[in-house]
């Protein structure tokens, strides 16, 4: 038998998150008052007393998101759990830096400031209103590519994340994006709905943030992770510090291949997946991706006693 930790991406943030965690744990509180100081900032403060729009800004949601799935990590370990229980790490986008810092690759401090820059850079990559990305519900990723790639017509529409066998989004231009709602329904697809989002993450457009990535990541120490990280756009195991930097840039602009990645942890052996942080949208792709794998959601304090239990 084999186990992954895998730690949530952005559009699981809410307001609270972290805070049983935080009361029970002092491993826990302390992650949260290193990301206070790393950033110079209460974002403990925002993140389990603010208002919702103010978590979500991409800036915040990313440290934010982290922050929790720390806690959750230091909650464990404070219960007998360590990192070394897994076979795999594996994030969703800004998620693939929680699993970093949770397998000791990066410092909780320096993931909290790269990924505070990310989040702005993202932001500023592209103007408001210029870019937009939209879910492709029931059609599966070589049909959306293709979607995509027609829409495009001389603008940026590029399939951004392959989430499940089912549900793949597509990030570009927002005329573009718009085309491929369209396309898609013609294609098919039982839904095309545009997503909630600031910026168009995860294609091309990006790229103004990928450099600002690529400086930020040379300043800081990566070290090997004590369990391989599944990495997004290459959706196999990787270990080596300098291979983890590069992609870690290349992911900024590159698809998230996740479908892929829990395709090849199944085709590994792994039958149990745990997804540490905030909500339980991973363990649903999951489900729908690989049904012979048993996923456990660790959010809460009560979750870390019940998954505990699970992996003594």
């Amino acid at each position: 038998m084999s186990r992954a930790f895998v730690f949530p991406g952005q559009g699981a943030q809410t307001i609270g998150m972290g805070k049983a965690l935080a009361e029970a744990y002092p491993a826990a509180k302390a992650i949260f008052d290193e990301v206070d100081d790393a950033l110079g900032e209460k974002l403990s403060t925002l993140i389990w007393e603010g208002e919702q729009d103010a978590l979500t800004l991409t800036q915040n949601a990313q440290p934010a998101l982290m922050a929790t799935s720390l806690a959750a990590v230091r909650a464990l370990e404070a219960e007998g759990v360590s990192m070394e229980a897994a076979s795999f790490v594996a994030g969703h986008s800004l998620g693939e830096y929680s699993a970093l810092a949770a397998a000791g690759a990066i410092s909780v401090a320096d993931t909290a400031r790269l990924l505070r820059i990310r989040g702005e850079a993202m932001q500023a990559a592209v103007p408001v209103g210029v870019g937009a990305m939209a879910a492709l519900l029931g059609l599966d990723f070589a049909t959306a590519t293709a979607v995509a790639e027609e829409a495009a017509q001389g603008e940026v529409c590029q399939a951004a994340n392959d989430n499940d066998p089912g549900q793949v989004v597509v990030s570009g231009h927002k005329a573009a994006v718009e085309r491929a709602l369209d396309i898609a329904k013609e294609k098919g697809a039982k839904r095309a709905v545009l997503l909630p989002v600031s910026a168009p993450f995860h294609c091309a457009l990006m790229q103004p943030a990928a450099e600002v990535m690529a400086e930020a990541l040379d300043k800081v120490e990566i070290n090997r992770p004590i369990v391989p990280l599944v990495a997004n756009v290459r959706a196999q195991a990787i270990s080596d510090p300098t291979t983890i930097r590069s992609l870690l840039v290349e992911q900024v602009t590159g698809s998230v291949r996740w479908r892929e990645s829990v395709a090849w942890m199944a085709g590994e052996g792994v039958t149990e997946i745990y997804e540490i942080g905030a909500g339980k949208a991973l363990s649903g792709m999951v489900r729908r991706i690989e049904r012979s794998i048993a996923c456990t959601a660790v959010g809460t304090a009560d979750d870390v006693k019940a998954a505990v239990e699970k992996l003594a």
